[in-house]
């Protein structure tokens, strides 16, 4: 079993492979010392323990994960996750049918807000939404 200075060190280095050196470098550049402590405790067990699992893909904890922070209303958590979720290889079509999960069983203003962040989070990637990518493909 792993120790906590080897979680953590895991940890940093599946959240940059996941979020990427731009998104990491500059939420290193405005890091507040003060949360530094939470922040590492954040880093070992979210990302160090638990995206470091081989139980689940990355892309199933992405899809896990739109839905837990829409339903806590964690906007600038879900944008993050939404983009990271297409890099985990979510389809546009399949985050739409989430979207429309999460907007029945957590509520209209639910879906709406995570519209919004969808829309933000593909404009931040350069992803333009149309017909075809919102076609679903039969599942095998």
């Amino acid at each position: 079993m792993a120790g906590p200075n080897e979680r953590l060190e895991a940890g940093r280095a599946v959240r940059r492979q996941l979020l990427g050196d731009d998104y990491v470098d500059k939420s290193a550049a405005t890091a507040w010392s003060f949360a530094s402590p939470f922040t590492d405790l954040m880093t070992e067990f979210a990302w160090g323990t638990i995206w470091t699992r081989p139980g689940l893909s990355h892309r199933d904890r992405s899809l896990l994960n739109i839905g837990i922070l829409a339903a806590l209303n964690r906007d600038e958590d879900l944008t993050t996750h939404l983009g990271l979720a297409v890099k985990n290889g979510l389809t546009l079509a399949e985050i739409q049918e989430a979207i429309l999960q999460i907007g029945v069983y957590c509520g209209g203003p639910a879906g709406i807000a995570i519209l919004r962040c969808a829309r933000k989070a593909f404009d931040q990637l350069g992803i333009e939404v149309d017909d075809e990518a919102l076609t679903p493909h039969p599942r095998p």
